[in-house]
């Protein structure tokens, strides 16, 4: 026979219940989500933002920040608490064992930050999460955690079905955002394709201390027969390795990624400790459109590409401050919906599909396996190193200052 129903601790509030109504509900509270929210915070709009995962991302994945993301973060006060944080690094080097092929530099650019802020993503969110906090107040910060089940839209509004720690609720908004990932809820409950494929390679991932180490000063990328690895300081002494390999395991050991290094970078490096790792597939897609009436994506939700270059985290804040300026011009300064919102795509489509490109062409180059083929490669990255047009164009490139 049971007993009454257990009373609810009064020591934990209820979650208060989510508004019925607002301006803009932003699905997804990764860097993307969160740039968004700040920059419509900065501007006054109401908003409401929701994240599935009861807390946000205690590990490093996205590691690197670059000029061109710090430029458009400047207007909501995140760039200088950003660089405070991080570890500024001016060159990019590409070896082939001990061999180096080619040194790219950021130096002269023509930035505020002619560098690669090297920086954990959880520091990234971290800084973000002060400014959405700071501008909007409690109201603009992440509810978590809420599993978005549907979106609907009807005359002059969207209608979003969430499941939380209240049962279900539902929310109407003007506009909804969906920054909720490559898998998105806000995308596929929308119809909106999502084409593209998936390389062969894993990627292993690892935050590592080093007994022996290479120079702080610069990203590596070493080039071998069986794929890249780049190793990279963080703030605190620590490495981060990527490598592209065959199959990688979940979650590969120090032993594991001792062994690629070995392989890659000649022996020179020694592991000390392995404080995190993790094993990742990519896409590269794009959707086939980024707006559909009062729906619009961004970050992954809208395109994915190879990790090579750093460039993920990046096009997606891009996107996330673009998109802020277009609803608040619709918004709060009467722009013409249909006029500004496309524009949006118009500008940032194009910026996705350059990365992908660029980033697929990095990737190809950086895993032939034929023997002539990396020969060919070396040849050309020795002759193109020695041109200033070449790596300025390059560096350039991995800023996002050519976008």
């Amino acid at each position: 026979m049971s007993g009454p129903a257990p009373s609810p601790d009064p020591a934990v509030p209820a979650a208060p219940a989510l508004p019925h109504r607002t301006d803009v509900v932003i699905v997804g509270a990764g860097p993307t989500g969160l740039a968004l929210a700040a920059r419509l915070a900065a501007e006054g709009v109401d908003l409401l933002l929701l994240d599935r995962q009861p807390e946000g991302a205690n590990t490093s994945r996205a590691g690197v920040v670059h000029a061109r993301t710090l430029e458009v973060l400047e207007p909501v006060g995140a760039a200088a608490p950003l660089v405070e944080r991080g570890l500024r690094l001016t060159r990019f080097g590409v070896r082939r064992g001990r061999r180096r092929l080619a040194t790219v530099t950021f130096e002269g650019l023509p930035t505020p930050y002619p560098y690669a802020l090297m920086i954990p993503q959880y520091e990234t969110e971290a800084v973000l999460l002060e400014r959405v906090r700071a501008l909007g107040g409690a109201a603009a910060a992440a509810r978590r955690p809420y599993t978005v089940t549907g979106v609907g839209q009807g005359p002059g509004e969207a209608v979003v079905t969430v499941d939380g720690p209240r049962g279900t609720e539902t929310v109407r908004a003007a506009y909804v955002v969906g920054a909720d990932g490559m898998r998105s809820t806000v995308r596929e409950a929308s119809g909106i394709g999502y084409r593209g494929g998936r390389y062969a390679q894993s990627f292993a991932l690892a935050d590592v201390a080093m007994d022996r180490r290479p120079v702080r000063e610069e990203v590596s990328m070493l080039l071998g027969p069986d794929g890249p690895i780049v190793v990279a300081p963080l703030p605190g002494d620590v490495f981060r390795v990527v490598a592209a390999v065959r199959e990688a395991p979940p979650e590969p050991d120090a032993a594991f990624v001792q062994r690629v290094l070995d392989e890659r970078a000649g022996g020179q490096w020694r592991i000390g400790e392995l404080m995190w790792s993790s094993r990742f597939h990519v896409h590269h897609r794009i959707a086939d459109r980024y707006r559909s009436g009062r729906v619009l994506l961004a970050g992954d939700a809208a395109h994915v590409h190879s990790p090579a270059g750093g460039q993920g985290m990046n096009i997606g804040i891009q996107d996330a401050c673009s998109l802020g300026r277009a609803l608040a011009d619709v918004l709060l300064r009467d722009a013409d919906p249909e006029v500004r919102l496309d524009a949006y795509e118009r500008e940032r489509r194009p910026a996705a599909e350059r990365v992908i490109a660029f980033t697929d062409r990095l990737t190809r180059a950086a895993t032939v396996r034929s023997l002539p083929a990396r020969a060919g490669r070396d040849a050309l990255l020795r002759l193109l190193g020695h041109v200033p047009a070449w790596r300025t164009r390059l560096a350039a490139e991995l800023a996002g200052l050519r976008r």
